[in-house]
């Protein structure tokens, strides 16, 4: 009998010490903060991700889209938020480096003022045009804008985004008469450039593929360092005489400073677990993303080495 007693207090004692140790986070639903609209590349992959955190952590992952600023106004939301793992927010190349450059005071330090957590995955921007100007090559688009009697409108998801900065790169290194027409999002930019209202610009191939594969919008370059397998034929910027040019609009999960060791830990862990799940690798190959499995740590590097590497370019355009 005692030994019985001694078992179940055992049992007990060991029972109550595992269920002492369970994280009480997540108790409730968590909000993710996208900076740009619904059905851009960036909500796409940031939505993807949230269902499958959801069903990984037993709460929803809630998107909230916080548009504005080339995505800096999220950014900022997210940088207030308290630092309790209950707001996190999705951002990146587009927001916390391309923008941050571009905006004199964006509000915040790409690095210090966040807690980064988890690579989502990258991919690149094309450089499209609409068939009826009847352009396929970047010589042939160089040739349209300067034949034009006035300035040359483009498109891209907004400001400060990889769209936009591949395409003003171009604007500026072949002076040309061109003028930037930001959006909210990818999905709302490709509809004035299908209706013909704008006929060329710089979209994610995520928001572009549909279309370049229908024949609506004509592909005339890409900005990954390596040509897309699913248009072998559509050559690089690099290849094109940019080389400086060679970036995908890779995305993150952040948070505001100070998110607790304990849940940046757990959702690198789950990202990375999801990342190589079969649907999403497919997903991948089929966005043209680059997935890359980074600690928190290697994460928070690479967006130093990007913010070091990309804000005087930016600066130096913005400049001309």
């Amino acid at each position: 009998m005692k030994k019985l007693i001694l078992l179940l207090s055992i049992g007990c004692g060991v029972a109550g010490a595992a269920y002492a140790q369970r994280p009480e986070w997540p108790a409730k639903p968590i909000r993710l903060i996208v900076p740009f609209g619904a059905g851009g590349a960036a909500d796409v992959t940031a939505r993807l991700f949230a269902e499958h955190l959801g069903q990984t952590f037993g709460q929803q992952f809630v998107v909230e889209n916080r548009t504005g600023g080339g995505g800096l106004i999220g950014a900022q939301a997210l940088m207030r938020s308290d630092p309790d793992g209950y707001t996190l927010g999705s951002g990146g190349m587009s927001v916390h480096v391309l923008g941050a450059a571009l905006s004199e005071n964006p509000g915040f330090d790409p690095v210090k003022d966040f807690t980064h957590i988890a690579y989502l995955g990258g991919a690149p921007s094309l450089i499209v045009a609409h068939p009826a100007i009847g352009v396929k090559t970047m010589k042939e688009m160089l040739a349209h804008a300067r034949g034009l009697a006035n300035e040359m409108p483009y498109v891209s998801s907004g400001t400060g985004t990889v769209g936009h900065i591949v395409f003003e790169y171009v604007v500026v290194k072949e002076k040309l008469n061109a003028v930037h027409v930001p959006y909210r999002a990818g999905s709302a930019a490709v509809v004035d450039l299908l209706a013909g209202r704008v006929n060329v610009g710089a979209l994610n191939w995520a928001t572009a593929r549909q279309h370049v594969q229908a024949g609506t919008l004509v592909p005339i370059a890409v900005s990954s360092a390596k040509r897309l397998p699913q248009l072998p034929d559509l050559p690089t910027l690099a290849e094109l005489g940019y080389p400086e040019i060679q970036t995908t609009t890779w995305t993150m999960i952040s948070g505001p400073p100070g998110v607790p060791k304990n849940i940046v830990d757990a959702v690198n862990r789950e990202v990375r677990a999801i990342a190589v799940k079969p649907e999403l690798k497919k997903h991948s190959e089929n966005e043209g993303e680059e997935p890359r499995l980074l600690s928190p740590a290697e994460l928070t590097s690479l967006v130093q080495t990007e913010v070091a590497r990309w804000t005087p370019v930016v600066r130096a355009m913005a400049k001309k």
